[in-house]
């Protein structure tokens, strides 16, 4: 991870005005900001950790935790919720037993809700690696969870 890092410092300044970009390019190279990272980050940028921290904490785009190698998006847009999101959510937490938020131990699946994936006329909708779900039910998600599995 160290020379990975190197290399992404390697392209900045060293300011504070930087630490977005640079956290960016970490979590772009890495899928994550380590705590090492981060660490590292605030020494380059001469700033305390405590505002690699807040930055990175400030903003959505920025996750703790790796991703898994299935990351599914449940939407929760207005069509998806009224059509069933919230049971498909539930369903989906029940199958990899994790909740919103998490990835299983194996880092095979990783949860997360959405403000909406733009495919309301297919509503309710999950996304799998950037690939939309359409019309589910919870019955649906059951096996299409299975066979996702399959395919690692």
């Amino acid at each position: 991870m160290e020379r990975r890092l190197d290399a992404i410092l390697s392209s900045f300044a060293g300011q504070e005005h930087e630490l977005i970009p640079i956290l960016q390019q970490v979590q772009r190279e890495l899928g994550y900001l380590p705590r090492e990272a981060m660490l590292e980050v605030a020494q380059f940028a001469g700033v305390p950790e405590s505002r690699v921290y807040a930055v990175a904490t400030f903003y959505a785009q920025f996750r703790f935790t790796p991703i898994g190698r299935k990351h599914v998006m449940v939407c929760r847009g207005t069509s998806c919720h009224v059509r069933g999101a919230p049971r498909i959510l539930e369903e989906i937490e029940r199958q990899l037993s994790i909740k919103e938020g998490e990835t299983t131990p194996d880092l095979s699946h990783s949860l997360e809700t959405v403000a909406c994936i733009g495919a309301c006329g297919l509503s309710p909708c999950i996304m799998i690696n950037n690939k939309v779900e359409a019309k589910l039910t919870p019955k649906k998600v059951a096996v299409l969870l299975r066979k996702a599995g399959d395919d690692d």
